[in-house]
């Protein structure tokens, strides 16, 4: 399965518009007309749209809008964008058939033939449209909405007589809900009986049912509080968090892979996931929630293992087909989806709106937009190592600071104090055993071939400029040594060199064919040849090793790849001993001649008077200052022998650590998904005309939404140009006590998971564009309660809303009680919750189910995700992913669905025919269907049929004879035993399809697939 084009959802944005509510005000055209409209059209569109005002997403070039039925019909300077009853008189076909190349919408790539037909048909049939527009905003008053209303504690309603209510009050929560069901003259249902309400409950926070024997517990616990004690056992299970981890990961759209056209995986994304798992079970109180994820490294610095915080950031797609070609654009994509994920899900508000214009419907100016855009143009979504324990992460930072200092410009702020018996130690070593590899000092160096042989600062040579097929190299060089018994050749790196070398081929290698080496003396021509008894290496490329630069054979050579870009080097021991005079020299001849320019870069020659396994390679200042007496030593020289010490100290201690692990996060060292050299920079955001990247206009500051004021709108930074300060002030911004959109946000999204509705029903957009509340002033409650009595414990929250009689009514209505059909009638979306909402289980609370039934289910916590499927190359660089293809008899099967790898822009088929959602795109709630498709899924899917095969064998096992197989049948999934007239049936079943197909039927029974 594949992702639709990126091109496609860009003009599926644009005409976003298209589907907003409808309104109820009349439009030329029949009901079919209208009906077609929101039938075939604006289903068309939601599936694929959020709220988005971009110069992509609803406004065509001439100023043309469409996001309601006048702007089209107004249209821009070109005229109307549609006639009514002649679409190819309509600007919009012209422009999304590609017919005029200046009106391409979308841009890079035409819709689907059958898109575009709709539109054509919607067109030709009069362009019905029933929308009007939403209400503006009030210039005077632009908090003028209940959203942005300052928080406080509204008093409790005072209720009438309830005597004809079945409800009662068991907290602060049942006293909002009744007043309003009070005020219609409404029935509530009573509460749901123990085994309703334990299944309910474990689905509600551990995504999985109770087992037959927590259920008979619960049943005969006497204890009044017995609900109460399971409330708080449950929310104290790591269960809780596993389950609501997945509610926040669908809000933050969190996956495994990239997503678009490029969806390439994210290995070490599942830190992310394991983070928000731990963060949940241990309490994390939402203040602190939000800082761990925007800003973890500025708030807790010492605390390493919080860096999977992060992953918040980069939890979203990344488009990489822009990467290359356009940066900049890229740039202004990427920072835009985080800005639209940040201030969705903890603000509830769509200040993506605002990025060609000023919000249309809130008071969110384009200039706040760009402004938080600049907040996160510091850094990009890349691998993040991170140390998990603190105490490693301690050292490393350590001895990391320490290396700096010592390989720094700055050497005279090194610690020398501190680690002044180190150095002693060091220079006490080197006295007692004085062996040193002497630099050798380069006299003369030819190149038989016409490169150019250039002696650097530190007596090695580069070469440069021409690059012949093969060389020689001819080098002559002094030494004080009285007596040589080994050489040294080391090959550097350098970044003038291809792949930084250290050879000069294209892909950093060189081949050294032969080397020999004469002595020379001054008051002699002739040149005496050293005979070399053996070589060795740091490294040996396969097949190419440092025995063949002394085997005479022209054909073969000392090779280094693939470990290019670094430093080696090789060792020749003398057969014997050379004696030496102060007139003479040592020449080497380091032949070259594979060809094709294996030639070495970058090099640095040695010579040792004794064993050269023991012997230490100096730079050559080091070198000159061990020779002097401490006291004759000039400062420079002191500073050089302590800062090459505390270097090998440094990178010696760095060496015992552990490796760092790493996390899909947001880093410095990324930028247009690229690991860069040094940190980066934060990079300059212009406010964009019209959201147009070839019209930018000024700079923008970073910040936050200024029409609020419980803290400035823009930032007052010490440090403009510290990145992770940016991203603190927007967490200090969005967690500030006084912000009436976070407290609302989160309080309305924990309670639309219990009951599958919020008390808004967008929990996304608190805008004019979204919902209001059905019962605001328990929504004013419940955040001002959050804030100062919870402090922000969301286990708090949960607990109270579980404990509310309001939450524990019955969902089924019964047809033999005239009030509640009177209820129904009055409120058959039950807005006002006179009973709870029957809800289907989801798609991971179905599968982990069924593992839990079956005796499967592993409950092994965190880790690298689990691949459910065989993948195999597919085009470019997005892979072939099969399902179909798993074997779920493999131990991972087993795995909470939690851990499964989620394929953004490949989806399981299984789990999307259950409403798991497109995480391309925020998915702040789930949309529930029953269809024939979902059925015919759930009855015939293989994980189905396995697990039905699982489960009877485990039956069959376990008891004796058919009726105890299908009572326990019953009770493990349906929590009860059958009564005599379902024995009776499943008895019959069973013995003419077999017990599996029993398991499949019960599997696939409303009993099991809803929750009362």
């Amino acid at each position: 399965m594949k992702t639709k084009q990126p091109a496609v959802l860009t003009f599926l944005i644009t005409l976003t518009v298209l589907c907003n509510v409808l309104a109820q005000d009349p439009t030329p055209g029949s009901d079919n007309e209208l009906r077609f409209f929101a039938e075939e059209i604006e289903p068309l569109l939601a599936s694929h749209c959020f709220p988005c005002h971009s110069h992509d997403a609803n406004e065509m070039e001439g100023g043309l809008t469409l996001d309601s039925r006048s702007g089209w019909a107004n249209g821009g300077e070109s005229g109307p964008a549609v006639v009514p009853g002649e679409p190819e008189k309509s600007l919009l076909i012209r422009a999304i058939r590609h017919a005029d190349e200046n009106l391409q919408m979308p841009p890079d790539e035409k819709l689907p033939d059958e898109v575009i037909d709709l539109f054509v048909d919607w067109i030709r049939r009069g362009a019905a449209d029933s929308r009007k527009s939403k209400t503006p905003i009030n210039d005077d008053n632009p908090l003028d909405w209940w959203s942005l209303q300052p928080l406080s504690r509204p008093n409790l309603p005072v209720l009438a007589d309830r005597k004809k209510l079945y409800g009662a009050v068991a907290n602060e929560i049942d006293a909002f809900i009744l007043k309003q069901i009070q005020a219609k003259g409404l029935a509530v249902l009573p509460k749901a009986d123990r085994r309703t309400l334990i299944r309910r409950l474990y689905a509600d926070l551990h995504g999985l049912p109770p087992t037959p024997a927590e259920v008979t517990s619960f049943l005969l616990d006497p204890d009044p509080l017995a609900y109460e004690k399971l409330v708080d056992r449950l929310l104290a299970s790591p269960r809780y968090g596993e389950r609501w981890a997945r509610h926040w990961l669908d809000t933050v759209h969190f996956a495994d892979s990239h997503g678009c056209e490029h969806d390439i995986f994210r290995p070490n994304a599942w830190r992310y996931r394991d983070y928000v798992i731990q963060s949940l079970n241990r309490d994390t109180r939402w203040p602190r929630f939000i800082r761990e994820q925007l800003a973890a490294d500025w708030f807790y610095p010492q605390d390493s293992k919080l860096t999977p915080a992060l992953g918040f950031i980069a939890a979203g797609p990344l488009e990489l087909s822009r990467a290359g070609t356009a940066p900049v654009t890229f740039d202004y994509l990427d920072r835009d989806d985080i800005v639209t994920q940040t201030m969705a899900a903890f603000a509830s508000t769509t200040a993506n709106c605002a990025r060609c214009h000023d919000h249309k419907f809130d008071p969110i100016s384009q200039e706040d937009y760009y402004s938080l855009q600049a907040v996160f143009a510091g850094a990009g979504k890349g691998d993040l190592e991170y140390d998990a324990d603190p105490k490693i992460a301690k050292k490393r930072k350590i001895f990391t600071e320490l290396l700096s200092l010592a390989t720094g410009s700055d050497k005279m702020k090194l610690p020398t104090a501190e680690y002044e018996n180190l150095i002693s130690d060091w220079e006490k070593k080197i006295r007692n055993n004085p062996t040193v590899w002497e630099p050798l000092l380069p006299r003369s160096f030819v190149s038989s071939d016409g490169a150019t042989l250039k002696r650097l600062d530190d007596d090695s040579l580069i070469a440069s400029e021409t690059r012949p097929e093969r060389d020689t190299y001819t080098i002559s060089a002094t030494s004080s040594l009285s007596r040589v018994q080994a050489l040294r050749l080391d090959v550097l790196p350098d970044d003038s060199l291809p792949m930084k070398g250290p050879g000069r081929c294209d892909n950093g290698n060189l081949h050294l064919s032969e080397i020999k080496v004469f002595v020379l003396d001054d008051d002699s021509s002739k040149r005496i040849e050293i005979g070399i008894k053996q070589a060795t290496a740091d490294w040996n490329q396969q097949g190419w090793t440092i025995a063949h630069s002394l085997d005479g054979n022209p054909a073969t050579a000392w090779g280094i790849y693939p470990k290019v870009g670094e430093a080696h080097y090789a060792v020749f021991e003398l057969t014997e001993p050379v004696d030496m005079k102060p007139s003479s020299q040592l020449v080497f001849q380091l032949d070259q001649h594979h060809g094709g320019g294996h030639l070495i870069g970058r090099l640095k020659l040695y010579a040792a008077d004794s064993d050269p396994r023991v012997a230490t390679v100096l730079p050559n200042a080091v070198y000159q200052a061990i020779k002097k007496n401490p006291i004759e030593r000039t400062d420079q020289q002191s500073t050089a022998i302590a800062a090459y010490v505390l270097q090998r100290h440094a990178e010696e201690q760095l060496a015992k650590l552990p490796k760092p692990v790493a996390v899909y996060a947001w880093s410095k060292l990324y930028s247009h998904a690229k690991k860069l050299a040094l940190p980066m920079e934060p990079k300059v955001v212009h406010i964009l005309s019209r959201g147009d990247i070839d019209k930018p206009g000024k700079v923008a500051v970073p910040g936050a939404l200024a029409v609020l004021d419980h803290a400035p709108g823009r930032f007052d930074l010490d440090d403009q140009a510290d990145e992770a300060s940016r991203r603190a002030a927007l967490a200090d911004w969005l967690a500030a006590k006084d912000n009436p959109l976070t407290w609302r946000s989160i309080v309305n999204r924990v309670w639309s998971y219990h009951f599958g509705r919020g008390l808004c029903d967008t929990p996304n957009d608190f805008g004019r564009m979204g919902g209001t509340p059905s019962h605001p002033e328990l929504l004013d409650w419940l955040a001002v309660w959050f804030r100062d009595d919870a402090q922000g414990s969301l286990k708090q929250l949960h607990r109270l809303i579980l404990l509310s009689e309001t939450w524990q009514r019955c969902a089924r209505v019964p047809n033999s009680n005239p009030a509640i059909r009177e209820s129904q009638s009055t409120d058959a979306q039950n807005r006002l919750l006179w009973r709870q909402n029957l809800r289907p289980l989801d798609a991971e609370s179905f599968r982990d189910s069924i593992l839990q039934v079956s005796g499967r289910i592993d409950l092994k916590m965190g880790g690298s995700g689990i691949q459910q499927f065989t993948q195999s190359k597919g085009r470019q660089d997005t892979p072939e992913l099969d399902y179909d293809g798993f074997d779920w008899n493999h131990p991972s099967a087993a795995r909470r669905s939690i851990y499964r790898v989620v394929w953004r822009g490949i989806s399981d088929p299984f789990m999307e025919s259950l409403g798991f959602p497109d995480l391309g795109l925020l998915s702040p709630k789930r949309d529930f269907s029953v269809s024939a498709l979902q059925a015919l899924t759930l009855f015939n899917d293989e994980f189905v049929l396995h697990h039905c095969q699982v489960l009877a064998q485990k039956l069959q096992a376990e008891h004796a004879n058919l009726e105890q197989q299908l009572t326990e049948a019953c009770r493990l999934i349906m929590l009860r035993e059958p009564d005599a007239k379902e024995m009776a049936w499943l008895v019959d079943y069973s013995n003419k399809h077999g017990l599996a197909a029993v398991c499949r039927i019960l599997l696939n029974s409303n009993e099991f697939i809803f929750i009362d």
